[in-house]
């Protein structure tokens, strides 16, 4: 199979099937307010950042949003320890301010679930790394959903992106691509994304009854999510960890 890699501003008419694709997060990761309200401006207002890759069919079976934003800006400097939520925040602060930027952050790369499994993801994180590079860029970063640390949701983070492999490479498969893409891992971000929620929202997303307050394991959360059932909301802070592709 061949694939054909392009962005939105070479191609806007197909920014509704980019939009729709199929893809396989977990609901409740969707819920987040940050992402809930910045996630679709990067193809409105940001669309040489998204890219697409269409198989032989003309089907888009795969995407990779990126955002621009300025890391060495006065008051930042380091990568922030509320990674997902805080660079997307940053990105569109800067866009409003002109801000000129100075480094790409990663923001997630999506293969549908039927495409899945042929290097997809390897091959749009290379193209995200090209497209930064061709906008004069140096340096892309990335708050890396590490894929496996669900299957472990009570193992801290920490102790979880330091395990490598006897070839040196990451453990984890996710963080494993990075690697091999030529990125080293900068730091934990704890507190990347936060999903706040009734009780019947969690119920609604997850089919668990939260009828108990203390941690949750709800599938697919990297961490356990916090319930609280005599005020009836639940908390799920997810980690992510920090890691630089230079280019």
């Amino acid at each position: 199979m061949t694939y054909k890699i392009t962005s939105l501003a070479e191609r806007p008419d197909r920014a509704r099937d980019v939009w729709e694709m199929a893809d396989s997060w977990p609901e409740f990761v969707i819920a987040d307010l940050v992402g809930s309200a910045c996630f679709p401006r990067i193809a409105a207002e940001l669309p040489a950042y998204v890219l697409f890759a269409e198989d032989e069919r003309g089907e888009v079976v795969a995407t990779a949003h990126s955002v621009p934003f300025a890391l060495h800006a006065p008051g930042r400097g380091s990568l922030p320890a509320s990674g997902w939520d805080q660079v997307l925040v940053w990105a569109f602060a800067d866009l409003r301010n002109g801000v000129r930027p100075d480094t790409v952050s990663a923001i997630a790369v999506t293969v549908t679930p039927e495409a899945q499994g042929h290097g997809l993801s390897a091959l749009m994180l290379t193209a995200m790394r090209d497209n930064a590079r061709a906008h004069g860029f140096t340096e892309v970063v990335a708050p890396v959903r590490p894929s496996a640390k669900h299957l472990e949701p009570r193992t801290p983070v920490e102790e979880y992106v330091r395990r490598v492999r006897p070839d040196g490479l990451p453990e984890d498969p996710w963080m494993r691509v990075h690697a091999r893409a030529g990125a080293t891992v900068e730091r934990v971000a704890p507190a990347s994304m936060t999903v706040s929620a009734s009780l019947d929202q969690w119920r609604h997303w997850t089919g668990l009854p939260f009828d108990t307050s203390g941690p949750v394991e709800v599938p697919r959360a990297l961490a356990p999510v916090h319930c609280d059932v005599e005020r009836d909301h639940a908390v799920y802070v997810e980690p992510n960890v920090w890691m630089r592709h230079p280019l």
